[in-house]
């Protein structure tokens, strides 16, 4: 769903979106499995600025209020496999157009301007929006049990689900000539 200045200028926009799963791609270990509802509204902020030259500009900043909540599944960290996950969130998002504040040089920005995304000049696509929010509210890391085993290393056997027959090491072979070398430093106080 494309966002426009002209579709607010007399009223705000209701949004009543469905996304259904597939229609965005959010990386290679999370999937959406079921249909993503988005709901809120878009309103038009216009700020008056004045130029250098005397002008008076217009800038019309997009903000855009709703949420989403939907099912996912994402792969664990330790095994790979996939963990069911219930994503939600709500977000009140201010956008101004890309070019309103094209300077050439370095300038200061106000705290309040950090808060501030920007849209091409053909609009805001509510899409982007969304998939930006759900990444956001992503946990840290996924776990499918807290005690995971993981990954054999050597041969990719899920340590959940069975044993395999390889040789467990401690180390890697590289770092047996720093073995003992913790206990011959001697500590100076």
């Amino acid at each position: 769903m494309l966002i426009t200045p002209i579709q607010l200028v007399d009223e705000p926009l209701e949004i009543d979106e469905t996304i259904v799963p597939g229609a965005l791609e959010y990386g290679p270990d999370i999937r959406q499995v079921s249909p993503l509802p988005v709901k809120g509204q878009a309103d038009l902020l216009i700020e008056h600025r004045h130029e250098e030259r005397g002008r008076n500009a217009q800038v019309n900043d997009i903000r855009l209020r709703a949420n989403y909540k939907g099912a996912f599944e994402i792969l664990c960290a330790r095994c790979v496999e996939p963990v069911a996950q219930t994503l939600a969130g709500e977000f009140d998002l201010v956008f101004r157009p890309s070019a309103a504040d094209d300077e050439s040089g370095e300038h200061a920005i106000t705290p309040d301007e950090t808060e501030i995304g920007y849209y091409e000049e053909s609009g805001l696509l509510l899409e982007d929006v969304v998939r930006e929010q759900v990444l956001l509210s992503l946990p840290s890391r996924t776990l499918c049990k807290p005690d995971c085993k993981g990954l054999c290393p050597r041969c990719g056997q899920n340590w959940n689900l069975a044993t395999c027959s390889c040789e467990q090491t401690s180390s890697d072979p590289r770092w047996n000539a720093l073995a003992g070398l913790a206990d011959k430093i001697e500590v100076k106080h």
